[in-house]
């Protein structure tokens, strides 16, 4: 594996200069399985923190085995989660949800926090029909000067009709770097716009990394000479 630590071929590191290379080596290694590790932890503790106290004591492994077993509350919350979107999806469960929104409307200040909610879980959380398709490279902001964007879907409505073009236009959000939840939503005549073979987490990738992690590098001849 090879890390921006790493000697010079040419150099003859002294002792303390290999130490120092092996330690920050070591830190590039460690950090990230570290941190992930303990977001996770984290995490099953503080939804185990919330979902517990409300689950009898009947229900708890721990009356039983006298252990307090981390992940049990996320379970317990997967589980009732799973269980509350199968009901969603019935004729019973979409009448409670229309009923019980109708009487969230006439609230002023809950009906605000809870349509602000249920917007953002919608985005989040959306179905794949929701989601970028596919990558592109677009012309932005200006021609000559190429970005990467992501296609969501073609320009419908108002849009469409009174956009001053004569083909199809679709709707393609240009993310920033190295924060690719935000951006820019633009539209582009389709013949403008050129698809890539990477996927949209590849192009994603190649955002956050600022150029700096390219799919398919170890076969790109190009990519190999450079380094």
């Amino acid at each position: 594996m090879t890390t921006p630590f790493d000697e010079e071929p040419h150099r003859q590191p002294g002792l303390f200069s290999k130490l120092r290379s092996s330690f920050l080596t070591g830190i590039v290694v460690i950090a990230p399985v570290g941190l992930t590790i303990w977001l996770l932890w984290t995490a099953m503790g503080w939804i185990d923190g919330v979902v517990l106290p409300l689950v009898p004591d009947t229900f708890l492994p721990e009356q039983y085995i006298g252990i307090n077993l981390r992940g049990v509350g996320l379970i317990i919350f997967l589980l009732f989660t799973i269980v509350v979107g199968w009901i969603a999806k019935g004729i019973l469960g979409r009448s409670l949800i229309s009923f019980a929104e109708g009487l969230v409307d006439r609230m002023p200040v809950v009906r605000s926090i809870y349509s602000g909610i249920k917007q953002i879980s919608e985005t989040v959380f959306a179905q794949s029909e929701r989601s970028f398709e596919r990558a592109c490279l677009i012309q932005y902001p200006r021609k000559g000067i190429w970005a990467i964007g992501f296609i969501s879907t073609p320009a419908k409505g108002e849009v469409s009709e009174k956009a001053e073009t004569g083909g199809k236009l679709l709707s393609v959000f240009v993310p920033t770097t190295p924060n690719p939840t935000s951006g820019f939503l633009l539209y582009f005549p389709e013949e403008d716009v050129i698809e890539l073979d990477m996927n949209v987490e590849d192009a994603a990738k190649l955002v956050i990394s600022a150029g700096l992690v390219y799919p398919n590098s170890k076969d790109d001849p190009d990519i190999k000479k450079d380094k």
